[in-house]
């Protein structure tokens, strides 16, 4: 029988109605159930908790009775690996049968059901994520998470080779959970394993890459984390492009200094040293949606070029040929990443204003125009159109309508006679 090595205070996720409508529907059926994974971890660190996991001993089958007796809805999400799925009040709680590994075949080993706890904490990536804890808050502690999380240190449970050759996603995970919960330097056993199992992550599916890099993106400090992937030749079998770790830094302080969330996106192209063609590789490699990859390719190739010197109607004049207003902010905060000395905020502020500016800038003019004063369909219509569009973007996009209606009447007066 384990000890438990501590108690957690009572959650508002522990005693919500729906968490207790479950717990009660389980108990009701003789299952022994504790919280497992994150919600633990989580919540001993004072973080906010997403999803909350739940385990038992009770076979798949058995739970799904459980929970209907129960009135509670049961989705067998993944039933033939041991997982149900209850809802309460539109609230999603996984619920899976203890397991142990009979045999690995990496990502998908075969299982058995089992009811020892500490056999299931064997078969998770670290230490802080085989923590267990009952519905009155006694939390468990096979593996020596909780000194771990203490210690600001993530660590695999058990030989951190084997835990990644049974998922090389792990890899990528162990990074991840440095970036949001390590401290110092990181695990010497887990980073040697990274170093040697390295060549092993293009057979990552772009999906999985993408989900854990862009949530290593968001840490509060990826840098450090980005830069350690470097030094140990992880970026070279991932993004080999994305070395530029100081640029990085730079777009992490920046957003800060605006009181900006963390945009992965955007961090990730401050990484990359590449054009069109190379973002375009990325966007593949990472699976990107077509909006993320035209995003990224409009940043790494923009169509105008941003400075900070500018004043207003340069501004104006490069947010017009940009086009559109969120590719122009993250130009202006490109520009103020990739400058070659300290940029005044206030600069960046003025820039990112003028975006608002867009709807504004439209020409107000179209073929249509030169048509109704008498000039014929050709090639020369288009030239007399973007003769009038200079004039009005040299004039600080002031004039109206009929002012430039004035100036395409003056254009065409000089035209040869047909």
């Amino acid at each position: 029988m384990q000890t438990p090595a501590g108690r957690l205070s009572p959650q508002p996720w522990m005693i919500a109605p729906e968490t207790r409508a479950v717990l009660a529907a389980l108990d009701r059926g003789g299952a022994d159930a504790r919280f497992v994974g994150g919600c633990v971890r989580d919540s001993w660190l004072g973080r906010p908790v997403k999803d909350i996991d739940i385990a038992t001993h009770a076979p798949p089958d058995a739970v799904m009775r459980m929970l209907e007796d129960g009135g509670v809805r049961a989705i067998p999400t993944g039933i033939a690996h041991g997982t149900v799925t209850a809802v309460v009040d539109k609230k999603h709680y996984e619920i899976t049968t203890l397991r142990r590994d009979v045999e690995s075949f990496g990502r998908h080993a075969r299982v058995e059901f089992t009811d020892d706890w500490k056999e299931d904490a064997a078969r998770r990536d670290f230490t802080m994520n085989a923590l267990s804890c009952t519905p009155d808050g006694l939390v468990y502690d096979p593996f020596g998470g909780l000194a771990d999380m203490a210690a600001g240190r993530v660590r695999f449970v058990g030989d951190a080779r084997q835990r990644i050759r049974e998922d090389v996603l792990r890899l990528l995970r162990f990074f991840r959970f440095h970036a949001h919960y390590g401290r110092g330097a990181p695990d010497d056993a887990a980073m040697a394993a990274c170093r040697e199992l390295a060549p092993l992550l293009p057979t990552l599916s772009g999906e999985r890459v993408h989900s854990e890099i862009f949530r290593l993106l968001t840490s509060e400090d990826p840098g450090h984390v980005w830069r350690l992937m470097q030094a140990d030749g992880v970026m070279e079998f991932l993004l080999p492009d994305a070395v530029d770790a100081a640029r990085l830094d730079r777009m992490v302080a920046l957003q800060h200094a605006l009181g900006e969330g963390a945009d992965p996106l955007l961090r990730l192209a401050a990484t990359l040293d590449t054009e069109r063609a190379g973002a375009l590789t990325v966007a593949e490699d990472l699976r990107l949606s077509n909006a993320e990859r035209d995003r990224l390719c409009a940043i790494v190739e923009p169509k105008a070029a941003v400075s900070l010197a500018d004043d207003a109607p340069a501004r104006r004049r490069v947010l017009y040929r940009v086009g559109n207003a969120e590719v122009y902010r993250d130009l202006v905060r490109m520009a103020a990443v990739t400058a070659p000395g300290p940029v005044a905020l206030d600069a960046v502020k003025a820039a990112l204003a003028t975006a608002d500016e867009l709807e504004s800038l439209r020409f107000p003019l179209a073929g249509r125009d030169v048509l109704d004063l008498g000039v014929k369909p050709g090639p020369h219509i288009g030239t007399l159109l973007r003769q009038v569009e200079a004039w009005w973007i040299g004039q600080d996009f002031r004039p109206g309508r009929e002012e430039c209606l004035g100036e395409l009447r003056g254009r065409i007066a000089l035209l040869p006679p047909p």
